[in-house]
């Protein structure tokens, strides 16, 4: 957790040494960074007047060590308000997302119109995080709509450790063109954290799983099968420049979910690259692959699905 600056009363740090001989335009520098309230500022400035004024190095740690005292109280004061909030938040509280649209349109030799949009809502508390994502595709070509495809899911999860958590998982699909009117599917069991820093994260999760499939022709069909999980997410670097006037954060991440089956495999992988245009607009180039090792009658085995989309953070 990032700990915040915070600018600090001068009189805090009124207690020096006695005999205290620090030249005034020193302590007046030494004070100006502290009233910055940033840590590296302070740190780079008590450097220099130490190297300058090696004679007064005590007074001059003195000042820093008061600093660095009640900028950890002020942090410990944050940190127990931020923890406090979020276990009064209520239900609808503390929850964040991001949006997504993306749309074509063709004409001439070929009348072409297609969309896709998804939303994604996360919820992070103390123990739990929930998770709520809802897509949709719809393609239409001369006339003749070729992909109508919906997805929702509700996934929470609880934190065992610090890497170690237990999850749940409620899936609905409908894809007439893969050949089901509706799919459910339910999973719980365990995940851990295998990388987690600021720049990469990376996370997997294994648990039965049991579908319910009703296809087009009117059949059905229940199933036990495991799920295997992996989540990864990557910080390429914080700029990237896309053109001349114009730079973003570009992130690699991506998901794959695998239920298999004795009878059926299925397997969605999908691999983004994110660049930021704003605090709350970004670009998003992805690619999915769907795989059904058994797919019903008149349907193909693989699917692909590029999109370009706008993603609104909130």
């Amino acid at each position: 957790m990032r700990i915040a600056t915070v600018s600090l009363p001068l009189a805090a740090f009124a207690a020096v040494p006695a005999h205290a001989q620090l030249p005034e335009p020193v302590r007046d520098m030494i004070e100006a960074a502290i009233e910055t309230g940033d840590a590296d500022t302070v740190e780079a400035v008590t450097s220099v007047a130490r190297s300058t004024n090696p004679d007064d190095g005590a007074e001059i740690d003195a000042m820093l060590e008061q600093f660095q005292a009640a900028q950890a109280e002020a942090a410990a004061a944050e940190a127990a308000a931020q923890e406090l909030a979020l276990r009064e938040a209520g239900v609808l509280d503390n929850w964040s997302g991001e949006g997504q649209i993306g749309a074509f349109q063709s004409s001439g030799n070929t009348s072409a119109v297609g969309l896709t949009a998804q939303i994604e809502l996360d919820r992070e508390g103390i123990d739990w995080e929930h998770r709520l994502r809802f897509a949709a595709d719809y393609r239409r070509n001369n006339g003749e709509t070729q992909r109508e495809q919906f997805v929702g899911l509700y996934e929470p999860r609880y934190q065992i450790s610090e890497r170690l958590f237990a999850y749940a998982l409620a899936q609905f699909e409908r894809d007439r063109f893969q050949g089901f009117s509706a799919r459910y599917s339910v999973s719980g069991g365990l995940g851990y954290r295998l990388i987690q820093n600021e720049s990469m994260r990376l996370s997997v999760k294994a648990g039965p799983a049991w579908r319910h499939t009703r296809l087009v022709n009117g059949l059905s069909e229940s199933s036990i099968a495991g799920l295997l999980g992996v989540d990864f997410d990557w910080t390429i670097s914080d700029r990237i420049k896309l053109t001349q006037d114009t730079s973003a954060v570009a992130e690699a991440g991506g998901s794959a979910v695998a239920f298999i089956g004795s009878d059926n495999t299925s397997i969605n992988l999908v691999t983004g690259l994110e660049g930021k245009i704003n605090d709350s607009l970004t670009a998003r180039l992805s690619y999915t692959v769907e795989y059904d090792s058994n797919p019903p009658e008149g349907a193909v085995s693989t699917d692909t699905l590029t999109r370009f989309t706008l993603v609104y953070g909130f």
